[in-house]
């Protein structure tokens, strides 16, 4: 039996990628481990791709939908343009709770700029929970787009604004009942408040314009996760301050009442970015000005290195990303 999450990537490479036989001259960047998003060529420009699911969550689900997506297309450095989206709901789904779901997506769109361009819903008895499936579009310039191929030993690594943002605010908004016994109402709604800064859109579209040699958006795997998946991208190695990765005190209560590991908790809201040297001050001016918390939180290595992380003083080694502490969490529901 399979854990509950994303696949272990070595797994995925062996029975999902390796029987992806069919190569078109279109397509520039195809599946991978840590790519967010496909790219195809289109003449003067690229086409950005990217598609993901919303299935832990549930009161957020219409906002969050939106946003998981079009936050894998600014990890390419450029801006969404479209979204669809697959609405799968079970039986028992009011027109009410659908409003809802709808209303919510249809803010975050108009905040994004992005426009719902299509999709599908219906009720059907094979799920037990809303699930929404999100595909974004994105176009930038032809050869424009951000890779993690291109880091380098010696890039640094910036993580923008905290760690386990998503998750605190979807534990927040689905387990109430139970953070009321050791949290304040102020403090539950300040966790709540983080799915109000999941989109890493703006710091993806600055970032893309200085220039990376990739980005990240932090989903399932967490901080560590996404480290490890672009590593695995440039075949590279990476040394990671783990004390220096900015956590709120909020997220930090919640992991430690439940047990889970905030460095392996979906981020939303974080970017990871692989900054070359000689824009390291370049690239965090930008951020500041901007209004983007940024902090730099580690380098690239060369791969003989390994992935490694520093915390509380004590060296050890970043292992792949598995299974989601959020689903640690979501299954006690």
């Amino acid at each position: 039996m399979l854990k509950t999450g994303k696949l272990d990537s070595r797994l995925l490479e062996r029975i999902v990628f390796d029987n992806i036989k069919l190569r078109r001259d279109e397509v520039i960047t195809r599946p991978g481990i840590g790519e967010d998003c496909a790219v195809i060529d289109y003449g003067d420009y690229e086409c950005v791709m990217s598609t993901d699911p919303i299935t832990a969550a549930i009161d957020e689900i219409g906002r969050l939908s939106v946003h998981i997506s079009c936050n894998d297309i600014a990890s390419n450095g450029v801006e969404p343009v479209g979204i669809m989206l697959a609405v799968l709901l079970p039986e028992g789904t009011t027109e009410e709770q659908i409003d809802a779901m709808m209303k919510q997506a249809g803010q975050a769109s108009e905040e994004l700029n992005v426009e719902i361009i299509g999709g599908h819903t219906e009720i059907t008895p094979v799920v037990k929970q809303p699930v929404i499936i999100s595909t974004a579009v994105g176009r930038g310039p032809k050869n424009g787009s951000q890779s993690a191929e291109d880091m380098k030993p010696g890039d640094y690594i910036m993580i923008t604004k905290m760690a386990g943002m998503e998750g605190s605010g979807v534990i927040a908004s689905d387990m109430g009942d139970e953070l009321r016994t050791f949290l304040t109402q102020d403090e539950i709604d300040e966790a709540k408040a983080m799915l109000d800064r999941v989109s890493v859109v703006p710091e993806g579209v600055i970032a893309g314009k200085i220039g990376t040699h990739g980005m990240h958006d932090v989903t399932e795997g967490g901080i560590l996760g996404a480290v490890w998946e672009m590593c695995d991208i440039s075949g590279l190695g990476a040394e990671v301050w783990a004390d220096d990765i900015p956590v709120a005190d909020v997220t930090n209560r919640i992991c430690e009442h439940f047990g889970v590991d905030v460095l392996r908790l979906i981020s939303s809201g974080a970017m990871v970015i692989a900054v070359p040297e000689d824009k390291k001050d370049e690239m965090k001016n930008a951020m500041d000005e901007a209004g983007i918390q940024a902090t730099y939180i580690g380098r690239v290595r060369e791969a003989e290195h390994g992935v490694r992380m520093t915390l509380n003083g004590q060296e050890c080694e970043v292992d792949p990303p598995y299974s989601d502490e959020i689903y640690r969490v979501v299954a006690k529901k």
